[in-house]
């Protein structure tokens, strides 16, 4: 499984080019070559799961977000392509769209947002997911491990170049 990912938010203009490179290293690149070096073994055995943390952001847009977009809408390219190259050797490849997650990622947004209320942390967050989660709840990150757990699973084995969203709606 893919999990890792950085984020930096600001105007596009005002994007430093290093923040951007950074972004699309750990959040693209580092989950090509590991798929890379993993898919020979998985070739072999004629078996494997492969499961990439994309976000809800990989389908959907939000403002001053460039690199994080482009990596994740990248990662889900980059998960369907393989998963057609390996969908007859018996190996799944899939993305899960995590909406807002209780992650340390987000914790900067959250006290930007608590700073507009006075620095109330629960009217911060409230206020970040109104523009995306439905249910207006952080999901808990053992949700998304779950998802992972079913992906690997055998009742899953036909499922391969989704993007799966768990978004809280």
């Amino acid at each position: 499984m893919n999990n890792a990912g950085i984020q930096f938010t600001c105007p596009i203009e005002e994007f430093p080019a290093q923040r951007w490179d950074a972004i699309i290293a750990v959040n693209l690149s580092a989950a090509f070559h590991t798929m890379k070096a993993a898919l020979p073994g998985m070739r072999r055995k004629g078996w494997g799961r492969i499961i990439n943390i994309a976000s809800v952001h990989g389908l959907v847009a939000s403002v001053n977000k460039a690199a994080y977009l482009a990596a994740k809408h990248g990662l889900i390219g980059i998960s369907k392509g393989v998963a057609l190259e390996t969908a007859a050797q018996g190996i799944t490849v899939n993305c899960i769209c995590p909406g807002w997650t209780d992650t340390a990622i987000i914790q900067p947004q959250i006290e930007a947002r608590a700073a507009d209320f006075g620095g109330d942390r629960a009217a911060g967050i409230r206020d970040l997911l109104r523009e995306k989660q439905p249910n207006l709840t952080l999901l808990p990150p053992e949700q998304i491990g779950d998802v992972a757990v079913f992906l690997c699973s055998e009742a899953a084995a036909g499922i391969t170049g989704v993007a799966l969203p768990v978004d809280g709606g």
